[in-house]
């Protein structure tokens, strides 16, 4: 059974870091695509980043250049280091193997 279990969010200030982290189990994780996306209050879910089993990664554009994902494949751990943070990143943050997701991490963003 896929399990994915993320943590590390909180409530931060605006220009905080914070770092993400999503353990896996169940599968194997060194040759899966994985992703995070995000639900903010009263919208939909919003994909953010992949990471491919070769390392190759992707952004969505907004978070380009503040998010970056990356995994260790011998923990079978998916990461979310975002730097900059802002008030719009205010979400329950997931991390995703297809269409599989955990439970969510709440991320805050608040001064």
């Amino acid at each position: 059974e896929v399990q994915l279990v993320e943590s590390g969010g909180g409530l931060v200030r605006p220009g905080d870091s914070l770092t993400l982290s999503c353990a896996t189990s169940g599968f194997t994780f060194s040759e899966d695509y994985m992703s995070w996306a995000r639900q903010a209050p009263g919208r939909g879910m919003e994909w953010l980043s992949g990471i491919y089993s070769d390392g190759r990664t992707e952004y969505l554009e907004s978070v380009k250049g503040r998010f970056t994902i990356s995994r260790d494949n011998a923990k079978n751990v998916l990461y979310l280091q975002m730097n900059s943070l802002k008030t719009e990143d205010t979400a329950i943050y997931y991390c995703r193997k297809g269409a599989v997701r955990g439970q969510g991490t709440q991320v805050t963003v608040s001064s």
